[in-house]
């Protein structure tokens, strides 16, 4: 992918849905009543209706054929994973340790639940493709991230509640998992043999509803938050500190990603798979997970504020890099100039 291609496929996912999502957050601003708690869009309903559909989805979308290519690459699943489920949440920690009482609850909450989810999808394959990396090593370990953080990231969330004494109601919200999240990506992917082509055909139209279902989450996500007065006299503060942990999250994931594949000796291409799929945090299933893990936390707002400020930093910074490692054939060939006849050998012009 080149990198007019690159730019492109970035300015598509960052403008509509960060339009989306801040429109959607001053909806919930000036009109918190329909989407909070007891309004007439009846949240409790239609949260886990969306969430429901949004993995069904999913589940058409998910390409498990094309994961036999990419299985037998242990040390990168090992490495991936680990990155994505060991090294996320104790960053988490540690930040969060340095930090002390500077943040309240609900964004501390929400910078390790940033750092407990999984990784994405699309993106982690697409910029895998435009960096020239080990494309299906990319949708093995994505589509594997997004499994195992069905039940992986609810149980880091607990154990961290835990830690803080807020505790968390692990059985509920597991089964809630299971049959609003788990159920339908099942369905799907059962039925995907049949509706597998129709979605390919339609993918702007079922993106479109997707996206369309996981901004409806972010306003009755917020509304509740608005109506309780959560953002009350801190609203600057809370995205700035959410702004300054994203940025120490990413770059030091980035960072020690890319370290352990160089020490483990892994080929470039496996790298770029591995430190594209290690570092990400997907927002599509973070969302609607959020709704069914949290429930109806009054700050379930400012919970969602570190991935939504993570989400498009995430796709600029691993933008640039895939357009640099696209090109590295280049930079690590020098040009050379043939001589002209009539010049000296050893001379260029």
């Amino acid at each position: 992918m080149p990198q007019s291609r690159i730019a492109r496929y970035i300015h598509r996912r960052l403008d509509g849905f960060l339009i989306g999502m801040s429109a959607a957050v001053a909806l919930a601003w000036m009109f918190p009543d329909p989407g909070a708690d007891g309004g007439w869009l009846h949240p409790e309903i239609l949260t886990k209706a969306g969430v429901a559909l949004v993995f069904f989805l999913h589940g058409i979308a998910l390409p498990f054929a094309a994961l036999k290519a990419g299985m037998l690459r242990w040390p990168l699943h090992l490495t991936v994973q680990l990155s994505t489920f060991a090294l996320f949440p104790l960053m988490g920690i540690v930040l969060l340790a340095m930090a002390g009482g500077l943040l309240p609850e609900g964004l501390k909450l929400g910078i390790f639940y940033l750092c407990a989810l999984p990784s994405t999808v699309s993106s982690s394959v697409a910029l895998t493709a435009a960096a020239r990396g080990n494309v299906a090593a990319a949708v093995f370990n994505a589509t594997l991230s997004a499994l195992i953080g069905v039940v992986l990231t609810p149980l880091l969330i607990a154990t961290y509640a835990g830690a803080e004494g807020t505790g968390l109601p692990l059985g509920p919200v597991i089964l809630d998992l299971v049959k609003w999240l788990v159920v339908p990506l099942v369905i799907g992917q059962a039925i995907r043999p049949w509706l597998g082509g129709w979605a390919a055909r339609n993918k702007k139209y079922t993106q479109l509803v997707d996206r369309g279902t996981i901004l409806m989450l972010v306003y009755t996500s917020f509304c509740d938050s608005v109506k309780r007065g959560v953002w009350s006299g801190q609203g600057w503060s809370q995205l700035i500190a959410a702004l300054v942990a994203s940025c120490i999250l990413l770059a030091a994931a980035l960072a020690i990603t890319s370290l352990f594949c160089r020490l483990l000796g892994f080929s470039e291409e496996d790298r770029i798979a591995a430190v594209f799929c290690g570092s990400k945090k997907t927002l599509a299933s973070g969302v609607p997970m959020a709704s069914l893990i949290f429930g109806k936390q009054a700050d379930l707002g400012l919970i969602l504020v570190p991935i939504m400020i993570y989400h498009p930093i995430q796709l600029v910074v691993c933008g640039i890099l895939a357009g640099r490692w696209g090109r590295r054939d280049e930079v690590a060939t020098p040009k050379v100039t043939i001589p002209e006849p009539h010049e000296p050998a050893g001379q260029t012009s």
